[in-house]
């Protein structure tokens, strides 16, 4: 029952920042599981490698939900959608084979420094520039793939690198961040289930887990998570943005760090 309550509290504030700031909630979920992961006694050699999977399938349930708020306000922009899904798709189990031939202290390592990088992004508000027009089919691709694979390899759902890919395409903020929600859906998918397949057979994994997938902590994030999104998309509305930036990235940098030292 306790460790219950801690997957409800990870997924409430988990989804309380994602409604808050419109980002997704595995920057804050993969670091908090491998803490309560090694609390739970958790194999080291599998941690790390639990918690992004279990992360990325948590994302599938809060992406849907997010897709379908932006759809009904006619914000995603769906041809770029279908141009972008192949790539993500093949580039999200790429992510997932890379991610299982890495050791833990190696992932949690690119995991820290890409936490830090985001929280410096965040921080600062830094935004790419619009500057060209969407690519070709070969560009699209190679994009989604790169996103996929970055994305399900750290086990987040893509917005801090597809927003800002659409935005400096000429596409809205607005559009871009809707876009990016909807993209979250294939590489959660695709990403998830390349962990369960490349966890299948791995020793030292707890009861009840599915490959890199444990599914206990996914129902208690997953529910915890769509009510509190609610939660913090009203809170936007009170709380100031500049604020709100400040704090979220100050709580990355510290998650990075701790991830960096071990």
């Amino acid at each position: 029952m306790e460790t219950l309550l801690i997957y409800l509290l990870v997924g409430a504030f988990a989804g309380l920042i994602a409604g808050l700031l419109g980002v997704g909630g595995g920057l804050i979920i993969v670091p908090v599981l491998v803490f309560v992961f090694q609390g739970q006694g958790v194999d080291s050699s599998v941690i790390v490698h639990l918690a992004i999977g279990t992360s990325l399938a948590t994302i599938v349930v809060t992406s849907i939900s997010s897709m379908r708020a932006h759809h009904r306000h006619g914000a995603v922009q769906w041809p770029v959608f279908r141009r972008l899904v192949p790539g993500i798709v093949v580039g999200a189990l790429v992510g997932a084979v890379i991610a299982d031939l890495l050791p833990t202290k190696a992932m949690r390592w690119w995991f820290g420094i890409f936490e830090l990088v985001v929280a410096a992004q965040i921080g600062f508000n830094i935004m790419a520039a619009p500057h060209r027009q969407l690519p070709g089919a070969f560009g699209t691709n190679f994009t989604g793939a790169v996103i996929g694979a970055v994305s399900a390899a750290l086990g987040i759902g893509g917005g801090t690198l597809t927003t800002p890919f659409l935005v400096w395409c000429n596409i809205s903020l607005r559009q871009a961040v809707a876009t990016s929600s909807a993209c979250g859906l294939p590489i959660a998918v695709a990403g998830a289930a390349g962990f369960i397949a490349t966890g299948w057979n791995e020793t030292g994994l707890p009861a009840w887990s599915s490959g890199y997938v444990y599914w206990p902590a996914f129902a208690g994030i997953s529910i915890a998570s769509l009510l509190s999104a609610r939660l913090g998309a009203k809170l936007t509305h009170i709380i100031p943005a500049a604020t709100l930036r400040r704090f979220f990235s100050l709580f990355l940098a510290i998650l990075g760090v701790r991830m960096l030292i071990g």
